[in-house]
């Protein structure tokens, strides 16, 4: 679906992607309680007498957003275009953020991170040029754009990749390239704006775009995404210490083939939703699946009991568990 999506405390919000397509007026924000496990739609709140007019980014895909404090940052996407917009999660109010300095220019299918109050802009198709690979920065705190010089050597120019921080790190994964997908890691240092020479590794996934990526414990993961061959809907697990990559085999229910998702984590669990070929589905994977409440639902499925007087967020949790979880 190409949508973009932050965590916001327990919840997701969810914004444009294909479903809410470019030239459409207003983007699409949806919020996803990974409590209740219930989609709620967000209406843009107008603004009052003598406050700045409403100004909503318009339907897109292959933007991207991310979060800092409790403002969401828009930017780029098949619109195309290149401003930066603000959503407040608070007031839930849109608006475009006036900066200055070396503003990207616009593109979708780029990749953007946060260190601090810092966004990083990396890569993606730009229609005068085609494929890049350039980082740019936001400050937002002086809202101040920066392209970067940076040293070392790049990875290849491309679009649809990730790019994922780890400390100070933006770990850079896959993506599409002129000559076809990528499968190789680059790490870029943000303190120093070095590429990293990193060593060669035996075991790589296969090349992908349209994959997703997350961290957990300070390691790297990314899911499905698209090949040659079609879809993927593998997990992988990628080392900073060591430097190496090991496919993971969760237990239970496995998602099909899928690209263009988002996997959201939200404290030990990944929200998996919004592939473009399986829009309707969602996946969730616990990386803690000991804890107290997770062996209690297991215990009431495995042992058939009632469950009549649970809550119906309990029950539809238990309806949601395949019973081969464990």
């Amino acid at each position: 679906m190409d949508q973009a999506a932050v965590v916001v405390g327990h919840e997701i919000y969810c914004f444009g992607g294909d479903g809410n397509p470019r030239g459409r007026e207003h983007i699409e924000v949806h919020v996803f309680n990974t409590v209740s496990l219930c989609w709620r739609n967000v209406t843009p709140v107008n603004p009052g007498t003598g406050e700045r007019p409403l100004q909503v980014p318009s339907g897109r895909c292959g933007h991207t957003a991310v979060l800092i404090e409790y403002t969401v940052y828009l930017f780029g996407g098949n619109s195309p275009c290149n401003v930066l917009y603000a959503f407040d999660v608070d007031a839930h109010r849109w608006f475009k953020l006036q900066v200055s300095g070396t503003v990207p220019e616009e593109r979708w299918y780029h990749s953007a991170c946060v260190v601090g109050n810092v966004m990083y802009i990396h890569g993606g198709w730009v229609p005068v040029t085609g494929y890049t690979n350039a980082i740019h920065k936001l400050d937002t705190a002086t809202m101040v754009w920066t392209l970067i010089n940076t040293r070392g050597t790049p990875p290849p120019a491309s679009k649809r990749h990730s790019a994922t921080i780890i400390g100070t790190k933006m770990f850079v994964f896959g993506g599409w390239k002129f000559s076809g997908y990528n499968n190789s890691i680059r790490v870029f240092d943000t303190e120093t704006n070095q590429w990293m020479n990193t060593p060669s590794t035996q075991l790589l996934p296969e090349g992908r775009d349209g994959h997703s990526a997350f961290t957990y414990n300070g390691q790297l993961f990314i899911f499905g995404g698209e090949f040659m061959k079609g879809n993927l809907n593998d997990l992988w697990r990628f080392s900073p210490e060591t430097f190496s990559w090991k496919k993971v085999e969760p237990k239970g229910k496995h998602p099909g083939p899928m690209k263009d998702m988002c996997c959201c984590m939200v404290g030990d669990r990944v929200i998996l939703f919004g592939a473009d070929n399986r829009p309707g589905d969602l996946y969730v994977l616990d990386f803690s699946p000991s804890s107290l409440k997770t062996l209690s639902k297991l215990a009431v499925i495995q042992n058939g009991l009632e469950q009549s007087g649970l809550t119906h967020n309990i029950r539809w949790e238990l309806a949601a568990m395949p019973s081969n979880s464990c």
